[in-house]
Formats: C-alpha cells, sequence, structure tokens
C-alpha cells in the first residue's frame, strides 16, 4: 500500500523487452535499505524490484500493464514519480493508495493560475462516476483533490511545491497519466448501485 506522497523523482535509466519490459530507474533513495521483492510505486504502479545497484534499481513489468498503464510511453530519460510502500507507523499524508492503476486519463487544459497550475483532466467514461468534487485520486501516484468535475473532464489545482517535488511540473496537453480511483470512492458507488436495486428504492 501507498500513500500517493512522492518522495523522489526516478529517472529511465535503461528499457529491455525480452518476454516482459524491464527498466531501470535511477533514484536517490538509498538502495542499500531496498530489499530484492519490495513494492516501489512508479508513476503510480506497484512494480517489484528485481535487481539494485548504488543508485539505481531494476523492474519487471508485464504486457498487461504496459497495456492498462502509460508506461508505453516511458523512454530513456523520463522522469517517475517514486514512492517507497507504506511502513506500520508511517504517517499517511495523502490517502490509501494500492498502485493498482485503473485507467489512463488524458490532460486536456494547462492554465496558470498565480503560482499555481490548474490542469484539467478527461477521464475514461467508465470511471468519470468515481470522480467527485473534494474527493480524491492517485494521478501518477500522487495523492490530489479533485476542484470541480464536468462529466468525464475534472480539475486538479497544482501548487508550486507539487509541482517542485514530482514531475507535475512538467505537465502538458496531451499527456496521458496514470488514473487510480479512491478505494471508498468505489465502495460508495457499488453500494448505492446496489441500494438502487432494493425494492422500493427510488
Amino acid at each position: 500500500m501507498f500513500t500517493g506522497i512522492v518522495t523522489d523523482i526516478g529517472e529511465i535509466r535503461a528499457l529491455e523487452q525480452a518476454g516482459d519490459l524491464r527498466a531501470r530507474i535511477g533514484t536517490a533513495y538509498d538502495t542499500a535499505g531496498i530489499d530484492i521483492g519490495a513494492s516501489i510505486a512508479s508513476d503510480g504502479v506497484c512494480l517489484t524490484v528485481i535487481a539494485l545497484g548504488p543508485d539505481w534499481y531494476d523492474v519487471q513489468i508485464s504486457a498487461e500493464t504496459v497495456s492498462k498503464t502509460n508506461l508505453s510511453s516511458w523512454s530513456l530519460g523520463t522522469r517517475v514519480n517514486l514512492e517507497r510502500a507504506l511502513r506500520v507507523g508511517d504517517e499517511l499524508g495523502g490517502h490509501i493508495v494500492s498502485g493498482h492503476v485503473d485507467g489512463v486519463a488524458e490532460v486536456v487544459s494547462v492554465v496558470d493560475e498565480g503560482d499555481s497550475t490548474r490542469v484539467k483532466l478527461r477521464a475514461p467514461d467508465e470511471l468519470a462516476k468515481f470522480i467527485a468534487p473534494k474527493g480524491s485520486v492517485a494521478l501518477n501516484g500522487t495523492s490530489l483533490t479533485v476542484n470541480e468535475v464536468e462529466g468525464a473532464v475534472f480539475g486538479i489545482n497544482f501548487i508550486p511545491h507539487t509541482k517542485e517535488v514530482t514531475t507535475w511540473g512538467d505537465v502538458a496537453v496531451g499527456d496521458r497519466v496514470n488514473l487510480e480511483i479512491d478505494t471508498l470512492a468505489r465502495y460508495v458507488a457499488r453500494l448505492a448501485d446496489m441500494m438502487q436495486g432494493q425494492p422500493g428504492a427510488p
């Protein structure tokens, strides 16, 4: 599990297609404290460490994961939001994030408002019902609060600190973004669907 609080910006140093996709990610983490088999969220995707170096780790990415996320757009030099798995006793500063991406959203608008940046994204239609104003979403592994929703389009405001410590300072129209729906929102929507199916429900 993760919190959506990005703690490092990694860099793609190598990509190899050999059956599955293998990626080498440069990091400022102390890799001496990372175990083989550890989980690290990389742009919001929970990936397993399979090899380690002094300032990098390798992950293996299945074809299924590549097809369901934006990882197919990774190239040498791509900057990646990183978060290590939540440990017992860690502060929960964002919201509970599983690292299992639900779909890919597309950036449709980027507008600077003072020092902050307002970004609008279009969610896949089947996920739009789970996104609500003031609710939480994880975008490329970052826990964020939704400002407004218009159909499948929703807006996020990025303050300068967020843009500095994540890759969101580089956001551009047309970017494809890993989207994970808040687990609570999913269960609330499921409960509402079940209630509508009950006799006498409105």
